[in-house]
């Protein structure tokens, strides 16, 4: 007789120990948002940002190619930039080191009275990223597998659920702090087996939760659904693309997610972490040009006020639990056809967390 699968235990969800384990290994190994490309316009814009406790910062050079290095100077190790903005040189402000677009040393005060400096010898740390559809990911891993082989398929489905990426910018960021490990949220976000009894906008105005499926695409949980009647929808669906009529959603490990609501409407999660124990979700929304929209405004706000609000209760209340004296993990409700009352995606994640706690070299 076949056992159970029972959920990871509470220490991987509220030991540090196991956090501090992620920052140096899965957050470090893993491709990770950085920003969105409309942030880096012209040659010398640039924004900083952190990945896995290491600062780093992208840069668009004067071939229009974006680079990221790690944020610090070679000389005495000062911090280079901070926040975004644009210059015509990365310059240090300890000492007046100057680096170009593509991290060569351009200019030393005084190193000429050095003997043996070399200045072409001297240069940035270049941290390995990809550009996906507009959006930037970085990997600390140089030796990493591309983002394709990571997430096979989603960029050609992307391509067809959203065909005017290329024009669309962030319109607004929610910022919603969530007092719980970030792999509560995550979990919480890749089963809809809590929808019904506690989304009841989502599960009765946007989706069918009876056709609600999760499946795995490699290092991506991929959610297909169909919708409601469309003639009850609250905003105008018909974008003249195809599947202007389905909702879809492209989670990839382990902190990103994509989302495509009726209509084409573009929407992101980026999970960013601060400890063990806190977590922001960060909501992107996204318009041609990034011009004001206020079909996506009222999107925002409704989604903050419903989906969003009902979450931040559900997996708060799973972390106070998750640290009390009298949780044993119990057995993951999996239905060996799926579907929405099945947490088979949760079973796969904990494998992949499971994973990067116990073995995080492989």
């Amino acid at each position: 007789m076949n056992q159970p699968i029972h959920s990871l235990d509470a220490r991987y969800y509220t030991d540090p120990e196991v956090f501090a384990i992620e920052q140096t290994g899965l957050f470090a190994r893993t491709w990770q948002f950085a920003c969105h490309l409309s942030d880096l316009p012209t040659a010398g814009c640039y924004t900083s940002f952190e990945i896995g406790g290491e600062a780093l910062f992208a840069v668009r050079g004067r071939d229009h190619q974006v680079r990221v290095f790690y944020n610090v100077c070679q000389h005495r190790a000062h911090q280079l930039v901070s926040g975004a903005g644009r210059s015509p040189t990365i310059t240090c402000p300890y000492h007046a080191w100057s680096y170009d677009f593509d991290g060569a040393l351009r200019a030393a005060p005084n190193l000429n009275v050095v003997a043996g400096a070399d200045k072409s010898k001297i240069c940035l740390t270049e941290v390995r990223c990809e550009e996906f559809l507009g959006f930037l990911f970085v990997n600390l891993d140089m030796d990493a597998a591309p983002m394709e082989s990571w997430f096979p398929g989603v960029r050609a489905e992307l391509e067809e659920w959203v065909p005017n990426w290329a024009v669309l910018k962030p319109l607004e960021w929610v910022e919603i702090p969530e007092k719980c490990n970030w792999k509560v949220s995550v979990e919480n976000y890749s089963e809809c087996y809590h929808c019904a009894l506690n989304h009841v906008t989502f599960s009765n105005g946007i989706v069918k939760p009876e056709t609600y499926d999760i499946q795995p695409q490699g290092r991506c949980l991929r959610h297909t659904t169909e919708c409601q009647n469309l003639d009850s929808m609250s905003y105008d669906i018909h974008s003249g693309f195809a599947h202007f009529d389905e909702y879809s959603s492209w989670y990839l490990w382990p902190l990103f997610s994509f989302q495509v609501y009726p209509g084409n409407v573009l929407n992101t999660y980026h999970w960013r972490v601060h400890g063990h124990d806190q977590v922001t979700v960060w909501r992107g929304w996204y318009s041609v040009d990034g011009t004001e929209d206020d079909k996506i405004r009222k999107l925002a706000v409704q989604d903050r006020q419903t989906t969003v609000e009902e979450d931040i209760h559900l997996v708060e209340s799973v972390q106070r639990g998750l640290r009390s004296r009298g949780y044993r993990p119990g057995p993951l409700v999996i239905n060996p056809n799926c579907g929405v009352n099945s947490e088979h995606p949760v079973m796969h994640l904990q494998s992949w967390m499971r994973q990067a706690t116990d073995d995080p070299l492989s």
